[in-house]
């Protein structure tokens, strides 16, 4: 039998290879048993914090967000309920109260209270401004019963928006304004026209503007939004400088106590006619925190009181800073009045009585600069705002038998009353402090300033004047304010305000309270209007 021997050093080698091999071997394997332990503990870990976040996810979806106690904006016209969908971000979803289906909603504001005035005119129940809130021609004896309308204007509308798109939206707005105490659509020109042919003292309240009795006149729009390029709308919808002054104005839209709203001209560039656009475009767009805007108004042609406008936009917002500047050139301006007796029968006797109605108009070329800031300080916000407007004679003269919005008809056109241009300014600050979540305090100061535009007249034919001899004259407005709204329930507020208004010299001509009789030696008429009221919203 044959024997194999094998060498001492041959079986230190071998044995050195199998230690070195089985410790590699317990190495590896502890390597791999570390991972597997670290990727077990991190997948235990990404699975409480799925589970965390499908119960917090849950949990939103059940919860119905809670409505904030105030918007910060009054809902007094378009603008106050554009802004949620004209914004170029994705609209939140409804809250369980909002009254919406599949993307519309219905919304809607009801105000209605009582005034005093001591010195004012009876209440009309078509025109945008029912009461003489503020010193007016026709402004006589005291006044004291209902008042719509007074801290903000009773609406109803119907808006939406809805994706079309990834990050593409289409939006509307339908909305009719309306005085709740007697129904009535608003209808500036209607209340204009209630008044032709008679004096001072008989007259109601009435006031020019741009809802003449229209089916949707306080808005009418569609358009596209998109996050990253903006909002493109169009038809009916407010200027750039209406949306100026409801965004800055300390007591926003109140008809009883905000000049600036009553007027309606500030908004509209000089004529409230041209607070709301018909024939419109508007694309807005957002830059970080910087804000851009154009917007046209396209003239209807013919004899036709819708001229061209143009206006932009550029404002901002940064540490609790806002501000907006706006510049504009609104052709054909038309401010209205009521026409006198004389003026009644010789339309009758030209065969102009048509249309919904007459009246008499002044029309101008106007350019209109604006700039406005608020400031927020914890509860206190504050305001102020200037406006330059120009009022230049028309390029284009309108004549007799020009239509107007709402189907009424100028038959007495002025298109040569700024032989000098009419230079007004107009100035307001103002603040808001929120004493609690539910009750706001505002007070506000206007002031308004007008060159001497006429040179040549009766009483000074060759030089400037500041009397109340005419409306030519220099003149001032000057008035103050003072709100308080306290949300006492949901979708309830009740409120109460003061205005005391004055104008003197050529803003106060032709006020019953001056007579505007030459060297008569009142030059101011004032009057002032406190009330309260209960507005409903939703």
């Amino acid at each position: 039998m044959r024997k194999t021997f094998i060498s001492a050093p041959a079986i230190l080698s071998a044995t050195a290879v199998l230690v070195f091999a089985a410790a590699a071997h317990a190495d590896e394997l502890s390597d791999i048993q570390a991972q597997a332990r670290q990727l077990h503990e991190q997948n235990q870990a990404m699975t409480r914090r799925l589970a965390d976040l499908e119960k917090r996810q849950k949990a939103l979806e059940t919860t119905p967000v809670a409505k904030p106690a105030s918007s910060g904006i009054n809902p007094t016209d378009a603008m106050a309920a554009d802004l949620p969908y004209k914004a170029a971000v994705k609209a939140p979803a409804p809250v369980s109260d909002d009254l919406c289906w599949k993307g519309m909603c219905l919304y809607g504001n009801f105000d209605v209270g009582l005034s005093y005035q001591n010195h004012g005119a009876p209440l009309n129940n078509v025109a945008t401004t029912p009461l003489n809130w503020l010193v007016s021609k026709n402004s006589g004896g005291s006044y004291f019963g209902a008042s719509p309308n007074n801290l903000s204007t009773s609406f109803l509308g119907l808006r939406g928006k809805q994706e079309i798109a990834d990050n593409l939206y289409a939006v509307f707005n339908l909305q009719s304004q309306f005085n709740p105490l007697s129904g009535m659509n608003l209808n500036g020109l209607g209340s204009i026209v209630q008044n032709n042919g008679l004096s001072l003292a008989q007259q109601t309240a009435f006031g020019d503007s741009s809802k003449d009795g229209q089916m949707f006149n306080g808005a009418a729009y569609a358009g596209i939004s998109s996050p990253v390029y903006g909002t493109l709308t169009y038809g009916r919808q407010n200027a750039l400088s209406s949306d100026l002054v409801t965004n800055y104005d300390p007591i926003s839209g109140s008809n009883a106590w905000s000049v600036i709203t009553f007027q309606g001209a500030s908004g509209g560039g000089g004529d409230t006619a041209n607070r709301i656009y018909d024939n419109s475009f508007e694309y807005r767009v957002n830059v970080g925190p910087v804000r851009f805007a154009v917007e046209t108004q396209l003239r209807n042609g013919g004899n036709s009181g819708t001229g061209n406008a143009f206006e932009g936009d550029v404002g901002f917002d940064y540490l609790g800073l806002s501000m907006d500047f706006i510049g504009g050139k609104i052709y054909d301006a038309v401010s209205s009045s009521p026409l006198t007796a004389v003026q009644v029968t010789a339309a009758n006797a030209a065969g102009l009585a048509m249309g919904s109605g007459q009246v008499a108009a002044t029309i101008s070329d106007n350019t209109v600069f604006q700039v406005a800031a608020k400031y927020t300080i914890g509860p206190l916000k504050l305001f102020a705002g200037y406006e330059h407007i120009d009022f230049a004679n028309p390029t284009n003269p309108l004549g007799a038998g020009a239509f107007l919005e709402g189907g009424y008809v100028i038959t007495n056109p002025n298109n040569t009353n700024f032989t000098t241009d009419r230079i007004l300014q107009v100035f307001w600050v103002g603040g808001k402090y929120s004493v609690r979540s539910d009750l706001d305090l505002s007070v506000a100061y206007y002031h308004e300033l007008q060159n001497s535009f006429i040179i040549g007249n009766g009483s000074n034919p060759t030089g400037t004047c500041n009397t109340v001899v005419s409306a030519g004259c220099s003149g001032t407005l000057d008035a103050v304010s003072f709100v308080a709204d306290w949300r006492f329930a949901k979708h309830f507020d009740f409120y109460a305000g003061v205005m005391w208004s004055q104008v003197q010299n050529g803003l106060a001509n032709g006020f019953l309270l001056t007579n505007g009789t030459p060297g008569n030696t009142s030059n101011k008429a004032s009057a002032f209007d406190p009330g309260l009221g209960l507005r409903y919203q939703f």
